[in-house]
């Protein structure tokens, strides 16, 4: 049975997208994130800030215990840093599809939600793919378990649904 969703996020007001998949099944066989969205947002992502105005489209229990704040605190981030690039940044590189106002992040929640949209799942698949560069520089770079090395970088990976505390 397809359900509907409806956005209230400010940047996208009235959006409605179709549930076609059960929330968290039926992921693409390529597509094998480390980290759910709840375990994401428990960790600590973009200070905070990220869905400030607009989680209303979410489970709530997504954000049982979670501080939402109006201005991004890297203190509640998961490494204490910053690891992410203003949203203008993301927009001139042509990396925001119309439809996830708020990029990778809002497509995967939306993804692991149930929606579907063929073309751009491949697309965002493919880049979370490509995140595995990271990986690879950590574990080159790092003693393992060492979590003060490449702290930026393993925050970012957070933001990619990989666990690199397991690096």
């Amino acid at each position: 049975m397809t359900k509907t969703a409806i956005s209230k996020d400010v940047l996208q007001t009235g959006y409605k997208y179709n549930l076609t998949e059960p929330m968290g099944k039926n992921f693409d066989t390529e597509f094998k994130p480390q980290l759910t969205p709840k375990q994401m947002l428990e960790l600590g992502i973009f200070g905070g800030c990220y869905f400030y105005n607009g989680d209303s489209e979410y489970p709530k229990d997504w954000f049982d215990g979670i501080k939402i704040t109006q201005t991004a605190d890297p203190k509640l981030n998961l490494f204490e840093v910053n690891a992410s690039q203003p949203l203008k940044i993301w927009q001139a590189k042509g990396w925001i599809y119309e439809e996830d106002p708020r990029g990778w992040v809002q497509w995967y929640f939306r993804y692991s939600m149930g929606r579907r949209i063929t073309d751009e799942d491949n697309r965002q698949i493919k880049r979370w793919k490509a995140i595995t560069r990271h990986i690879n520089q950590l574990q080159n770079n790092c003693t393992s378990g060492d979590w003060s090395c490449r702290r930026r970088q393993r925050q970012a990976l957070l933001h990619w649904a990989y666990d690199s505390r397991k690096l």
